[in-house]
């Protein structure tokens, strides 16, 4: 069997695990089971990308155990293929806001740890215009700048609905001027998007998977977006955080908390406009139980974010139901 038939068989396939830049499916090869990982060409950018995965995949391996293997890459059609890691995705038996195992918590600061240990030039090449190592704010207001092109690229479409949500006109004006405080710290490879459906455990040890996100940036947004997207319990929460102090160099982790909290802020603002526009989209084509769960997680969003603009936190997915009727009855 060529790649180019297992692509057809995966493009075949009525079971798959798709996310919102990849659809996933697993398959039998000649070489044992496989990810056959194929882009979404329709998929709304509103994440920063920098670096193709498969080159972030090759370049990290040597020092990163426990990611996928890259099998196979084509350009034209673009697909991956990665050996298929069995085991169980966290998100399955520690949902969002539960407590997850403790060699969990061990394995994630342990990635961390691996991660700012590589050095820049055996990383994927940077462009001209990224700020430079150490340039923190520099990297906030880059962060920002992506919320902030979503926010007006669709403002015109949603102006009534972000309106009533309580997404102000300017909504990143609270973060702002707080980008200046932000500590130097010097730049290592993120893996930005670390959070439970990205994590699979088998016989007790944690896989990383989905390194389309992947960045070279500040090592204290990768606490605080990994701690936005897994919502800890409290308490495990500090003691991740306290664990990452502790393993890590100390020039990757110096700076207050005040700083973790600006990248959470950003992170909880970003969420709430831009899972607006994503869970509208879904809500068209949801089950009526898929409906109420994404209405629901997204009122938590945007209750968090709304708290940042100084609102109640008082929006029921009720009324964010009734807000996004004309996407939920299309």
């Amino acid at each position: 069997m060529t790649w180019l038939e297992l692509y057809g068989r995966a493009l075949a396939a009525d079971e798959a695990a798709a996310g919102y830049y990849n659809r996933n499916v697993g398959l039998p090869s000649p070489d044992g089971k496989v990810n056959v990982r194929i882009p979404l060409a329709a998929a709304d950018v509103m994440d920063v990308r920098l670096w193709r995965e498969e080159e972030v995949l090759a370049r990290i391996r040597p020092y990163v155990g426990r990611v996928p293997e890259l099998r196979h890459v084509s350009e034209d059609p673009r697909f991956q293929v990665h050996h298929f890691i069995e085991g169980r995705v966290l998100d399955s038996f520690s949902p969002r806001g539960t407590s997850v195992p403790d060699n969990v918590v061990s394995d994630v600061v342990t990635l961390m740890d691996q991660l700012v240990r590589i050095p820049q030039e055996k990383a994927p090449e940077v462009p001209e215009h990224w700020p430079a190592s150490g340039d923190s704010s520099g990297f906030g207001r880059l962060l920002a700048s992506l919320t902030r092109d979503v926010h007006a690229t669709y403002g015109e479409e949603y102006r009534e609905a972000f309106a009533e949500l309580g997404i102000p006109a300017d909504p990143l004006a609270v973060v702002e001027p707080r980008w200046d405080s932000l500590t130097s710290r010097p730049f290592a490879v993120l893996h930005a998007d670390l959070h439970r459906k990205n994590m699979i455990v088998a016989d007790g040890a944690t896989w990383f998977l989905d390194w389309e996100l992947a960045l070279w940036g500040d090592p204290m947004y990768e606490i605080g977006i990994h701690f936005h997207k897994m919502d800890y319990p409290e308490e495990q929460r500090a003691a991740v955080f306290e664990r990452w102090r502790a393993l890590l160099p100390a020039r990757y982790t110096a700076g207050p908390v005040y700083d973790l909290d600006l990248y959470v802020a950003h992170e909880r603002i970003k969420s709430a406009i831009v899972d607006t526009i994503r869970y509208s989209k879904q809500l068209a084509t949801a089950t009526r139980p898929q409906q109420e769960f994404l209405i629901g997680r997204l009122a938590k969003k945007l209750n968090a974010a709304r708290e940042l603009w100084g609102l109640p936190r008082d929006l029921t997915a009720a009324r964010v139901a009734g807000i996004l009727a004309p996407w939920r009855e299309a």
